[in-house]
Order: structure tokens, then sequence, then C-alpha cells
């Protein structure tokens, strides 16, 4: 496995690998896919910190993505959405996926990650629940499931309301 920047040539790979990973008997199109094309077309899109997992022979077989967020009017970063092609889930990759990521936020000076996620997942990576920092959910009944990974640049004194980008409220 491989993790590096999305490039353009992957745009296809990555949604199909999002579909699998979200794939629902119920659901033609996961929700999953939609946001992440509106993503892609919103000023939220931070090229820098869009990666891929290549297999053995180059093939995409996961994907993570963090976009532009706020906390109050102070810039943060929305995690989401991870995908991993279920053929290669439970092997590492969104582990890799996660830690480059974050490491990537990290060196551009970002303060924080944000999630809607299951905390034993994510924990193993620093994630806490937002409360922790005085930065509430989008949606309240999200409780603990709502987290933040703080990075170098954060400051405590970093609180209030969090906000995806746009395409999360519409889709």
């Amino acid at each position: 496995m491989f993790i590096r920047r999305e490039i353009h040539s992957d745009t296809a790979a990555v949604r199909a690998v999002t579909t699998a990973a979200f794939a629902k008997s119920d659901t033609e199109v996961p929700v999953e896919s939609t946001l992440l094309d509106e993503l892609r077309s919103s000023d939220a899109w931070l090229p820098g910190l869009s990666f891929v997992a290549t297999g053995d022979r180059g093939e995409v077989i996961g994907h993570v993505v963090c976009t532009r967020g706020h906390v109050g009017s102070e810039l943060a970063l929305g995690l989401g959405p991870l995908s991993v092609h279920p053929a290669h889930q439970r092997r590492g990759v969104g582990l890799a996926l996660v830690h480059a990521v974050l490491g990537a936020a990290d060196a551009f000076g970002e303060s924080l990650v944000a999630l809607l996620g299951n905390p034993a997942y994510y924990g193993r990576f620093g994630f806490r629940p937002s409360a922790e920092y005085g930065i509430t959910a989008p949606d309240p009944a999200w409780g603990d499931y709502f987290q933040v990974r703080t990075l170098t640049a954060y400051q405590p004194t970093l609180k209030g309301p969090f906000a995806y980008a746009e395409p999360f409220d519409r889709v």
C-alpha cells in the first residue's frame, strides 16, 4: 500500500471506492458519494488534504479528505468522508490514511480537525469529544461521536460552534 495526494485522474476511482465503502441495498448512490462530489466543487475543497491509498497494482483502494470548516469565525478542518474499499478493510488502510491527512494538516499549520465518527475507532488517533475543548457540534444529538483532534497550532482559546463546509448542510 502507498499513500499519496489525490490527483485529478483519481476522481472516478475515488468515487467508486466511496460508493463501494458506503453501499447499502436500499440506496443506489450513498450520501457520502454525493457529498464528495459537492465538496470537490466547493470553496472548502483543499487539494493538499485529499489523499488516496493505492494497492500493489497502483489501483485506488482508499481515500480521505479534510475540507475547510470553522470554529466560530476561526479556521478549522472537517475530516470526511474516509473510505476504504470493502475488499481492503481491516488491513490498516484507513489507519494509514488518517495518519497521513493529520500529519499534512499539522504541517500546513492547521489548528484542529473535527469529525463525526466512532469514538472507539478515532480515539486511537487522539480524537476526543469536542465538548472537552468547548467546541459544540453542529447537531447536539451527536454527543461524544462529534470529536476533535488538536494539532500543533491549536490554542485553548479556540472555542465555540463548529461548522462544516456548506455541502455537509445540503447533502
